[in-house]
């Protein structure tokens, strides 16, 4: 891994593990200029995830509901949610949502499409015409998550960052996990990522994703900082769920399983098949924007991390590609 991150011209951090825990890990580089300078990358190194915020705060929280039968992933959202009856939104189901199945329209450039209220926003994700009819294929758009997120926080009558932390991230310690924008403490170990005009300067500690930014920092589409450690936490807790957790097993069964009935990409649950993996056996994976990756097989009983923030450098992701699959491939064959 230290020669495919030099390869790639980026620092990072990488673990491996199972159900007892991490059974290998290292570092290395360091991760750009920030405001607050240089950073060699560590375990302890604060990450924007990016897109890894659906797996580490929607999905589980979408999880619980679905145990306590708040959640039906068949039904229409309309049906059982108010505020989505008789819009367009209203048409699709969670399973939908969480497959990239629902025929939401790509394009996400909120601020020219709806303004930068938040409530404007969420208001025009669920009137926006759909773009294809639900079910006919896989398109990933960040609408989806951004929508089930504001569905999740509505029925638990909870923020989504405050039902992240009590359900998720306090009972598995993990203390560095949470929405931005972060405190001063935290934001002077965090991975700085693009220069933003709008900031006036390299964001760190605050959410690169824009749509997010729009809407506080707080979204079910990205939003969320972590480390490695945490990281390691909330993957063990995948292979062997600790008693009461509330997202834990029929969950993780029901969503790395291929859900998507021959469509391509194959998808769980939140979880994308890994490339070269068979659907029905392989290995599930999410990866950030920002440059973060995680990986996690229940058959092999096996997971896997890698947290860069190659977005700070450039967006060539090609190199990065191809050491993400050249790691998967060795972690999992």
């Amino acid at each position: 891994m230290t020669a495919g991150l030099a390869a790639v011209g980026v620092g990072g951090v990488w673990s491996v593990g199972d159900a007892g825990g991490v059974r290998g890990r290292g570092r290395y580089g360091v991760l750009g200029r920030g405001p607050h300078g240089a950073r060699e990358a560590d375990h302890d190194t604060v990450f924007d995830l990016a897109s890894i915020t659906k797996i580490v705060a929607l999905w589980p929280c979408a999880g619980a509901l679905w145990r306590d039968g708040r959640l039906p992933l068949d039904r229409p959202i309309g049906r059982y949610w108010p505020e989505a009856a008789g819009r367009p939104a209203g048409e699709v189901t969670a399973r939908q949502l969480l497959t990239h199945t629902a025929g939401m329209p790509l394009r996400t450039r909120f601020a020219e499409l709806y303004g930068r209220d938040r409530a404007a926003i969420l208001a025009g994700v669920l009137d926006t015409p759909l773009y294809r009819p639900p079910g006919t294929a896989v398109e990933y758009t960040d609408r989806a998550a951004v929508l089930l997120g504001h569905l999740v926080g509505s029925l638990a009558g909870e923020p989504l960052d405050e039902l992240a932390a009590r359900q998720v991230w306090q009972p598995l310690g993990m203390a560095d996990t949470r929405y931005g924008p972060l405190g001063p403490d935290l934001a002077a170990r965090t991975a700085p990522t693009e220069y933003e005009r709008s900031a006036g300067g390299v964001l760190c500690g605050v959410v690169h994703d824009p749509s997010a930014r729009l809407l506080g920092g707080v979204s079910g589409n990205a939003g969320a900082f972590s480390t490695a450690r945490d990281l390691e936490r909330f993957l063990t807790a995948l292979l062997d769920p600790p008693a009461g957790l509330p997202w834990g097993g029929p969950w993780l069964a029901e969503s790395l399983r291929e859900q998507t009935g021959g469509l391509e990409p194959a998808r769980g649950l939140s979880w994308l098949c890994a490339a070269g993996t068979d659907p029905a056996e392989g290995t599930f994976v999410h990866y950030g924007f920002t440059g973060t990756g995680i990986w996690v097989s229940r058959r092999l009983g096996r997971w896997a991390l890698l947290l860069t923030n190659k977005v700070h450098y450039d967006r060539d992701f090609q190199p990065l590609t191809d050491l993400r699959n050249a790691y998967r491939r060795a972690v999992f064959g």
